[in-house]
């Protein structure tokens, strides 16, 4: 009998959901992962953050070009779409983030940090916590030295 088999159990499907929600590897890996990757760093960790790479770099160029765009006196002139050819780099971010939106990159970037944000909350009143992977963290016991 095995006293930590619950624990155990926990902790597998727990990696398990964590890394469902990560992208798969072979879809979303590049060449120019394999110098920046660390010894014993997992792929699905690396990919997550270059996405979050990714998703902010592509919302700042909206963000910024969107300025450029609205400011141009030219664009309450012209038609929409001449509008959006003198402003490519506008319209090239705006599609580019549209297409990750709708291949649910906030999911894959965010969702894992919910889950073991969330699980570490939980897994503090029982002395324990988990890592971005979902592992388990065994806290020590705080010792009560109240003894007068």
């Amino acid at each position: 009998w095995d006293p930590f088999a619950d624990l155990k159990a926990f902790e597998r499907r727990l990696t398990e959901v964590v890394s469902s929600y990560r992208p798969s590897t072979f879809r979303w890996r590049s060449k120019y992962l394999l110098p920046q990757r660390q010894a014993g760093a997992p792929w699905s960790v690396i990919t997550v953050e270059l996405l979050a790479v990714v998703l902010s770099a592509m919302s700042m160029c909206t963000a910024i070009s969107a300025w450029y765009w609205l400011r141009d006196p030219r664009t309450t002139i012209v038609p929409l779409t001449e509008s959006l050819f003198i402003h490519p780099i506008f319209t090239i971010a705006t599609l580019a983030l549209i297409v990750l939106f709708t291949l649910g990159i906030q999911k894959l970037v965010i969702a894992p940090q919910i889950i073991t944000s969330r699980t570490r909350t939980v897994l503090g009143d029982f002395n324990m916590s988990c890592d971005d992977t979902g592992k388990l963290i065994l806290k020590p016991r705080q010792s009560n030295n109240n003894s007068t």
